[in-house]
């Protein structure tokens, strides 16, 4: 399995560029709110609204980085798993967990292979991980649609058969490679 960098420093620097605007546009309102106020309101609310701005705004981004990435994936690209979690320290979480991974099924690249009276599709699994940087990996796979077995490939062709597991009637994966 080959793992490479989706987006590298570049989109880190222009993230930690608009995180502080976020933070300069709200520490403006509550500047602004505190000379409406005719100074009533206390001095600290300038960095409160600034640290509320940044929060929102990096709570935003983490909520919205899976709807991004799919927006950028080819149209013959089916999502067929989502990895949602929970983090004690973000514990809004808990309520709307975050998506910090998907799995991408390329539908124009299936092989059919018919051998035995069985039918096996051969096709490649792209999977992203949201991490400081975005991860992507892919791993060739064969599937008998009639047992539902998926079994992994590795690089020379040869099959992974200690990492078998077979997929339910109603998986996504197996709804979209073997209709």
């Amino acid at each position: 399995m080959e793992a490479r960098l989706i987006c590298g420093n570049e989109f880190m620097i222009w993230h930690l560029f608009a995180l502080a605007v976020a933070g300069l546009g709200a520490a403006g309102v509550g500047f602004l709110l505190r000379g409406l106020t005719g100074k009533k309101l206390p001095t600290w609310i300038v960095p409160v609204f600034a640290g509320a701005g940044m929060l929102a705004y990096q709570i935003y981004y983490e909520y919205s980085w899976f709807e991004h990435k799919q927006s950028q994936l080819p149209p013959a690209s089916q999502v067929v798993a989502l990895d949602q979690e929970g983090v004690f320290w973000r514990p809004w979480t808990y309520l709307f967990p975050m998506t910090v991974g998907f799995t991408v099924l390329d539908t124009d690249n299936i092989i059919r292979i018919d051998r035995d009276e069985q039918r096996l599709r051969q096709f490649i699994l792209y999977t992203f991980d949201k991490e400081y940087v975005d991860l992507v990996s892919h791993q060739t796979q064969l599937l008998n649609c009639d047992t539902r077995d998926l079994v992994p490939m590795a690089e020379d062709g040869a099959l992974r058969v200690s990492a078998m597991r077979q997929l339910e009637p109603g998986d996504p994966l197996y709804e979209q490679v073997c209709p």
